[in-house]
């Protein structure tokens, strides 16, 4: 409640109050521990979602997932219990140790199921059978019964209900998954029906559709890719324009002779164009914060410099997504198989479902993996913020610590936990609900009217920019803690302050600082793209080469982005410093300046002339 009051109330204390003392920012002093209450509670959450992987696992849910069970809820492998009401339950399955379908590939694309009746047996076909003589001569040979337990071996032929309770003939060949023991067909052929069941769902997918259709369609896809690699020079080449015209400003306003500006003025606007001259006068009403912008990437690129490891971050902040989203998927299908057993009335078949309060755990399980994703993601952010503030601040840069990166992991894990955890929060607070409006309005597609859907657009895109605003704030809150030692709402507070006295410099870095990193993006993707023409112009069917292309394109363009955004990140608290710098110093005995020289000619040029 405390830091919901200060949210509301912020912008209604933009002035100090004359007795109250201003704070006094000491970087790398007095460290204490912040927002401890929010760490213990995200430890009992953690508990919880602990819980819920024990209760998954103690039901037999994990047992049931590995192992496999039948159709009649017995669990393979395992001597298994009566259940009431279900005639083929509660048998010895401890020499069957596998899943067989009796129709493995009738595949329900949408339900995520297979649609056939299991069984356990002892041992996967390894050779086709094509009639029920087959199956009679491959259970008496191998002890494993292909058809129901109520069937005896011979009487496959001649059963009446042999069309149900036997497999679909011919069986094609199987073998046993590594970990989970599934008996799957070995030929590729028996999942024609899962092909066409997928081109079924990606054609009733609108949008799916039409970017399919617009790849393989595209027979100019050369050309298109052309287009790119041209449009990226032209991006070049406007920046290139933006970076001279800034300079030309430069030498206009502070080395020409007045008697030579008017003529410089003249020419430029003579040898451009209507753009570059709006561009030109965009740049002259913004052009120290513009150089303020170049000087702060210029220092971020000493920082990598200095910290090297911080093109890492991305590497190991992926690994712990990865590991946690392997154990979340995990869990989440054990909770498929966990609850209890219940016959299904159309099929008569068992299935497991957990009942009353019980199936409230997925749900629990889902804001686990939002919370916990955004907490690693705001790890990563503190990490790089503590580094970047340790380099800064520190005047005698041979002084530094010899990892600043682990001693900002170290004071991170002992001092801020709580801090990332309660940022965290807030993000969560905002993107469950985006992402269930966003699922609602793909359900309701084409079924709701206009004016709902103008609605659901109009509150998920707000959520989104409510999102990112938020997002911004609490990057600029970590450093605040960072530097300061305090908790997350002080922080927020004191950083946003600094954001509304310097907005104009916030939007010039946020403006150039973004193109330029979408230059960067741009330029990895148009040569990744060029690189693999190159590699695949050797296909003469482009439809075999394009889909490959793409995706190398698309997962270059992921991985510049993850890179870029550590480029960011520290732009971002390089500039908090600076703002903090210039405000509580200046330059007088006692008070010198923290910032690189670069940004001390860019701060004060006439004395660096």
């Amino acid at each position: 409640m405390h830091c919901m009051k200060e949210f509301v109330c912020v912008t209604s204390t933009m002035s100090t109050s004359p007795l109250q003392k201003p704070r006094e920012w000491k970087p790398l002093e007095q460290r204490k521990c912040t927002d401890i209450p929010w760490l213990l509670l995200f430890i009992l959450f953690n508990v919880g979602m602990l819980c819920i992987c024990g209760f998954a696992i103690a039901t037999g849910a994990a047992s049931r997932l590995i192992s496999g069970y039948d159709s009649y809820g017995n669990t393979c492998g395992q001597k298994n219990g009566k259940i009431p009401g279900i005639e083929l339950s509660g048998r010895d399955h401890t020499s069957r140790k596998y899943v067989f379908f009796l129709d493995p590939c009738n595949i329900d694309v949408l339900g995520r199921k297979i649609k056939s009746v299991a069984l356990c047996v002892s041992k996967c076909p390894d050779t086709e059978l094509k009639t029920y003589e087959d199956l009679r001569n491959f259970s008496a040979v191998y002890g494993s019964d292909l058809c129901s337990y109520d069937v005896q071996p011979d009487t496959y032929s001649s059963h009446s209900n042999r069309a149900t309770k036997c497999p679909t003939l011919p069986v094609h060949p199987s073998a046993s998954l590594p970990v989970f023991h599934r008996c799957m067909p070995v030929d590729i052929s028996c999942y024609a029906r899962f092909a066409e069941a997928f081109i079924t769902f990606v054609s009733d997918n609108s949008v799916v559709h039409r970017v399919i259709a617009g790849v393989m369609t595209s027979k100019e896809i050369i050309m298109g890719l052309c287009l790119l690699f041209a449009f990226y020079f032209i991006s070049v080449n406007v920046f290139i324009s933006s970076i001279k015209m800034l300079l030309l400003f430069h030498i206009l306003l502070y080395e020409l002779p007045n008697g030579k500006i008017s003529l410089l003025c003249r020419y430029v606007i003579l040898n451009n164009g209507a753009p570059q001259v709006i561009l030109l006068l965009l740049l002259f009403f913004m052009r120290k914060r513009v150089a303020l912008t170049i000087a702060l990437f210029h220092v971020a690129g000493k920082v990598f410099t200095h910290l090297p490891l911080l093109a890492l971050q991305p590497f190991w902040t992926f690994l712990t997504l990865m590991l946690f989203w392997v154990y979340w998927i995990t869990v989440l299908l054990f909770l498929g198989s966990a609850g209890s057993p219940v016959q299904n009335n159309q099929t008569g078949l068992v299935e497991f479902r957990m009942d009353g309060p019980l199936q409230y755990m997925v749900w629990y399980h889902a804001v686990g993996l939002v919370w916990i994703s955004e907490f690693i993601l705001a790890c990563q952010q503190m990490t790089v913020a503590g580094a970047v503030v340790t380099y800064y601040f520190t005047r005698d840069k041979s002084q530094m610590p010899f990892t600043p990166i682990v001693s900002s992991v170290l004071r991170l894990m002992r001092y801020h936990l709580g801090t990332v955890v309660k940022g965290a929060f807030i993000i969560t607070l905002v993107e469950i609900p985006r992402l269930i409006l966003t699922y609602i309005h793909s359900q309701l597609k084409g079924r709701e009217n206009a004016c709902a859907r103008c609605m659901l657009k109009a509150c998920i895109c707000c959520l989104w920019c409510l999102e990112k605003c938020l997002a911004y704030l609490n990057m600029n809150a970590y450093t605040a803690t960072a530097i300061n030692s305090t908790n997350f709402c002080t922080s927020a507070r004191d950083a946003f302050f600094i954001l509304v006295e310097n907005a104009l410099r916030v939007a010039a870095i946020n403006s150039v600082g973004d193109f330029v990193l979408f230059l960067g993006k741009v330029l990895i993707v148009s040569c990744t793209a060029f690189a693999g023409i190159l590699s695949l112009n050797y296909q003469r069917e482009y439809t075999v080469w394009v889909l490959p292309l793409i995706i190398v394109c698309v997962f270059s363009f992921l991985v510049a982005h993850c890179f870029l955004s550590i480029f960011e990140i520290v732009v971002d608290v390089l500039f908090l410093c600076f703002a903090i710098d210039t405000k509580y110093n200046d330059g007088s005995p006692g008070r010198e300046y923290y910032m690189d020289k670069a940004l001390m000619v860019r701060q004060f040029p006439i004395h660096f002339r």
